[in-house]
């Protein structure tokens, strides 16, 4: 079993359940949240420049390794760069996806509470300050939580133990254009709110004054976490690509796709903010009190409100199968035969290490590391340190270990990309990204 069996059975296949990895949390839920904290338009600006100059660059190496080699994260690099050290690049990228699948799944089980309550009717006609009450009581319940948490790693193992190509991809070509036309219904509902204005100017006019070192480390944390670059994913599910497909092509499809959900979410979220008068930097919770009380203006707005549930836990379960995948594949070493043992054991470690994110919002809320709260700590430590570390390391690796030969033909094949951009593209990823992300590293720890 040398190479990977699995394979996407289209180029569209792969696109959608690339973007559907990075189209998760990333984009619906943090996103809107990092942008109302840090400045609206200022961050948003910063956000598109990284993604661009930083992210784009950084995702197109990660797909030139894994479709190079058509191996999983940790044999991508030791076949590249034998009898060395860079396949921990590899490993770094599965303990972060491990990390972060165990608070991302978090998130996905207060989603599941959610579906039910609103099904429930339980989400119907309350206040702001309601909300607000609801979402505080439903995340301290330590049973309920931890239950809902456990059913969605559960729905992750039973998807990645079924392999690449039925799951996922059946799944993302019906849900990402359902979440774009509900996307657009709701930003329709919201930019004609009262008051409405305040928020669009805020999210799309920059404040160039807002601009701190802060929102800058942000903004390029945020532009990984958002493209899932730098945990080598994208290594992953480019190695199951036949070698006929248009590389930039989809590499700048994913990136144009995500940046469209940022600033969907962006639009949808903060005209209401405003209109209702609430805080944009309410943190997290902005999703789960905001959204609902937006929903409760509409007419049939449980029915809405029911349906963008739905698409977000998609959104959130096709990020979950991607990290997941990453780590399974690696163990699994291509062996499809051990895939759903692999996926079992793996999840449950992930859901046991995920508790304690779980419950930083209930018994465990007096439990600080660096003043931060467990969950919080965890987010930090993925989005701030490793996820960086990982692009950092990328972005070395691929201009030192694979000639610029290598790079050009993988380029080539199914693309007519020219030598000018293929240039340009080489030069960014070889000296442009990693001194950016060193200088934004530095400045974070206060060193420079």
């Amino acid at each position: 079993m040398g190479n990977n069996v699995e394979q996407w059975s289209s180029k569209l296949a792969f696109i959608l359940a690339a973007a559907g990895s990075a189209i998760g949390l990333g984009a619906i839920w943090k996103f809107p949240y990092v942008a109302g904290t840090s400045g609206g338009g200022a961050f948003l600006l910063i956000f598109i420049l990284f993604t661009l100059l930083v992210g784009l660059p950084l995702l197109l190496g990660e797909l030139v390794i894994g479709r190079n080699t058509q191996k999983d994260a940790i044999r991508s690099y030791k076949q590249i760069a034998p009898n060395s050290l860079w396949h921990n690049i590899g490993r770094l990228g599965i303990i972060t996806c491990f990390i972060l699948l165990s608070f991302y799944s978090v998130v996905g089980g207060w989603i599941l509470i959610y579906i039910i309550k609103a099904l429930l009717g339980e989400l119907s006609g309350l206040t702001e300050v309601q909300y607000s009450e609801l979402f505080g009581q439903s995340i301290s319940n330590t049973g309920l939580t931890i239950t809902a948490q456990f059913i969605f790693m559960i729905m992750t193992i039973f998807v990645v133990s079924k392999g690449v190509s039925n799951g996922i991809e059946k799944a993302s070509r019906l849900m990402m254009p359902a979440l774009f036309i509900l996307f657009i219904i709701l930003i329709i509902r919201s930019v004609t709110l009262e008051g409405s204005i305040e928020g669009i100017i805020f999210f799309l006019q920059p404040d160039l004054t807002k601009i701190s070192s802060e929102t800058i480390l942000y903004a390029m944390g945020q532009s990984f976490f958002a493209l899932s670059v730098g945990v080598s994913v994208m290594v992953t599910y480019s190695s199951y690509l036949s070698k006929n497909e248009n590389l930039p092509q989809s590499a700048i499809s994913i990136v144009v796709l995500n940046l469209l959900v940022a600033i969907l979410a962006g639009l949808a979220i903060f005209p209401a903010v405003f209109s209702f008068g609430l805080s944009p930097d309410a943190g997290p919770v902005l999703l789960f009190n905001v959204l609902p009380t937006v929903f409760n203006q509409m007419p049939f707005g449980i029915v809405f409100l029911v349906a963008f549930l739905l698409l977000f836990l998609f959104a959130t379960l096709t990020s979950a199968f991607s990290m997941l995948e990453i780590i399974v594949a690696s163990i699994a070493k291509g062996n499809q035969t051990k895939r759903n043992h692999y996926s079992w054991i793996i999840g449950i470690a992930i859901f046991i290490v995920g508790v304690p994110s779980t419950l930083s919002y209930g018994v465990l809320s007096h439990v600080t590391i660096f003043d931060k709260s467990i969950f919080d700590a965890a987010d930090f430590l993925v989005s701030n340190i490793l996820m960086p570390l990982g692009a950092l390391l990328i972005s070395i690796f691929v201009p030192a270990k694979l000639s610029k030969k290598t790079l050009y033909n993988e380029l080539k094949q199914g693309s007519s990309i020219s030598k000018k951009l293929f240039t340009i593209w080489y030069f960014v990823l070889k000296y442009f990204a990693p001194i950016a992300i060193i200088v934004v590293f530095l400045d974070a720890l206060g060193i420079i």
